[in-house]
């Protein structure tokens, strides 16, 4: 996904009124397109909040900058000045991140940011695009550069094994017929999603948009059972859920990375594990969440 993000916000250089804002992460992938349209990439260096802080002096000019970085340095540790040299301002940006929620695991804690999406949720109006298949990256930064108000595109190594084309909505890719749990898995958590409830009657709805969430889509296809998957922190997408449904009777099983730190390196394969993110864990929390007897639900 980040090779295809550098070969799209290479191309869409060819808007004069497009900069992308470096800090230093991916500044040598980029030194080409620096060449090409010299002073329309902006490396800072490793001054994140500095990096924040020109994105939103570019969009008081009109321009329309992108911003990237990994997760936690884009998000976290630059979060006062989204606030306030974006939001504040009335402005929008287009966050590019990479790593994920572990994708660099090997480097410690550093870089591990599952709480990005949660915090940008404490903001309003954003859209947040969590692509599952790097084909799915380049009409995604395409529609949110072209856009006006703020966008986050968080890219992971971490993938289904095809793209899903659409505009976020949810889209069934298996129907278990009227009834039955509804499953909605966010992003790259399709695959093991499909795996752990291959010969269960639960319905499987994918989206790439968690934010605007598909409430409309969500209302026609939830029972009263709906799973939530989510590879980011568990729960981030609760709220709306519940919102959307608070007239009628359900049950929810939010799924994705736990609160508790875990302390340990590994690979972004253990932590899926650890989480409960693979196809197996998956399974146990699912099967546990349907077999509650019917009187308690």
């Amino acid at each position: 996904m980040r090779e295809t993000f550098i070969a799209g916000a290479t191309e869409l250089l060819a808007d004069p009124r497009t900069t992308i804002v470096l800090a230093d992460i991916s500044a040598d992938a980029f030194a080409p397109a620096a060449r090409r349209y010299p002073g329309r990439v902006v490396n800072v260096g490793i001054r994140e909040q500095l990096m924040m802080g020109v994105a939103g002096g570019l969009a008081l000019t009109g321009q329309r900058p992108i911003v990237h970085s990994y997760a936690p340095f884009l998000v976290e540790r630059a979060y006062e000045q989204i606030k306030l040299d974006l939001d504040h301002q009335g402005v929008g940006a287009v966050l590019v991140s990479v790593g994920a929620s572990y994708d660099r695991a090997a480097a410690g804690r550093t870089h591990l940011s599952p709480a990005d999406v949660s915090l940008l949720d404490t903001l309003h109006g954003w859209t947040v695009h969590v692509p599952g298949h790097p084909e799915e990256v380049p009409e995604l930064l395409r529609s949110v550069v072209c856009g006006q108000d703020s966008a986050y595109l968080r890219l992971s190594t971490q993938r289904n094994s095809r793209p899903y084309a659409g505009d976020g909505a949810l889209r069934v890719v298996r129907d278990a017929g009227p009834g039955a749990a509804l499953l909605v898995a966010v992003g790259p958590v399709l695959d093991a999603a499909l795996a752990a409830v291959a010969d269960l009657p639960v319905t499987v709805a994918y989206t790439h948009r968690p934010r605007p969430f598909d409430t409309a889509g969500l209302r026609a296809l939830a029972g009263t059972e709906v799973i939530l998957v989510e590879p980011y922190l568990a729960g981030t997408s609760a709220r709306v859920v519940s919102e959307a449904l608070a007239d009628r009777p359900h049950r929810l099983l939010s799924l994705g990375v736990g609160r508790s730190e875990l302390r340990r390196y590994g690979t972004a394969e253990d932590h899926t594990r650890w989480h409960g993110l693979d196809a197996d864990g998956l399974r146990r929390s699912v099967d546990g969440f349907l077999r509650v007897p019917s009187a308690l639900r």
